[in-house]
């Protein structure tokens, strides 16, 4: 099905979006009122050319509005650890035999930014691309576990570069760090495992004071 039966088109025309192992499906069938809640914020966000320009990186002022958005509807950092314990039953001549053994900290504080029940969100706007694979494998231990049912994880589109170009800061925001084109060589290798993941944009329609 067409992802116009999952997101509003005026968000299709603001955002760049990749549906992974059926992601809008699921959060919006299993996840209605999250994932329309999260949709509605991501609408309403927009950054101005004086966020690009500032200093900071993932620090900067962009996750800052993310956040301003997000925190007040229950959207909070979230952490997850576990143990496993395994039994083994042996049985053989004379009876069954068990031994059950315990392997410490399985799941290894795993943490995703924005989480509200089985929803989980992350931005990374201009981190090192390396920090794709920690958000992948977070959302696959989360998935694993039982804890999230799909995940939103959000990062600049190639669409922006014109705009670094015109702005000069194009060495800012280089090839090794977060953007589109890192991101998606990784999804398509099944980095994120069995969780559906929705990949979305950032594109120069939410840069509120540049010309369209």
């Amino acid at each position: 099905m067409p992802l116009t039966d999952y997101l509003p088109a005026e968000f299709l025309e603001l955002y760049e979006v990749h549906n992974y192992r059926h992601a809008a499906e699921v959060l919006a069938t299993g996840c209605p009122e999250d994932f329309k809640e999260l949709v509605t914020a991501l609408s309403q966000f927009r950054i101005t050319t004086a966020d690009i320009l500032a200093k900071g990186g993932n620090e900067s002022q962009i996750p800052k509005r993310l956040s301003s958005l997000l925190r007040p509807l229950s959207w909070y950092e979230t952490r997850i650890r576990g143990d496993l314990v395994v039994t083994v039953e042996t049985h053989a001549q004379g009876g069954k035999e068990t031994v059950e053994t315990r392997i410490d900290d399985f799941i290894d504080g795993h943490k995703v930014d924005f989480v509200k029940n089985r929803v989980a969100f992350d931005l990374e706007w201009n981190s090192k691309d390396q920090t794709f694979d920690r958000d992948l494998y977070a959302f696959r231990a989360f998935h694993e576990a039982g804890v999230i049912s799909a995940a939103v994880l959000l990062t600049r589109s190639a669409d922006l570069n014109e705009v670094f170009r015109q702005l000069k800061i194009m060495p800012k925001y280089g090839a090794s760090t977060t953007w589109m084109g890192k991101l998606l060589y990784r999804m398509k290798a099944g980095r994120n495992g069995g969780c559906p993941v929705l990949v979305l944009g950032i594109t120069q329609k939410l840069i509120e004071d540049w010309p369209q």
